[in-house]
């Protein structure tokens, strides 16, 4: 399935502003906010962190999945792609990121 199809699959995030990912210090290093060009990764990201509770290296690996034909894209093109850029570093390194949502008002 592509990134398209498996968005449609995905809770919606209407109630969301944004989030925040936080290193193991306590410092955000990105956000994703509820706009477009950021929405469908917000969708993933939001997805990621109900199922794993954070960014943890196997849900960076889910997520690339996810992304599917953008996951071959970023891979050939480093920094086109820097939420997928993320998530590839995550599963590389074997780090982790804390989630926050900032919640629409």
């Amino acid at each position: 399935m592509g990134f398209a199809d498996n968005l449609k699959q995905l809770p919606g995030v209407s109630h969301l502003a944004a989030i925040e990912l936080i290193d193991a210090s306590g410092v955000e290093v990105g956000s994703i906010e509820n706009k477009p060009g950021q929405a469908g990764s917000l969708v993933v990201y939001n997805h990621l962190a109900q199922l794993y509770g954070a960014m943890t290296p196997e849900a960076a690996r889910k997520g690339l999945e996810l992304y599917a034909e953008h996951t071959a894209d970023a891979l050939a093109n480093p920094g086109k792609h820097p939420n997928i850029d993320r998530l590839i570093g995550l599963s590389e390194r074997g780090e982790s990121l804390r989630v926050r949502h900032r919640f629409a008002v």
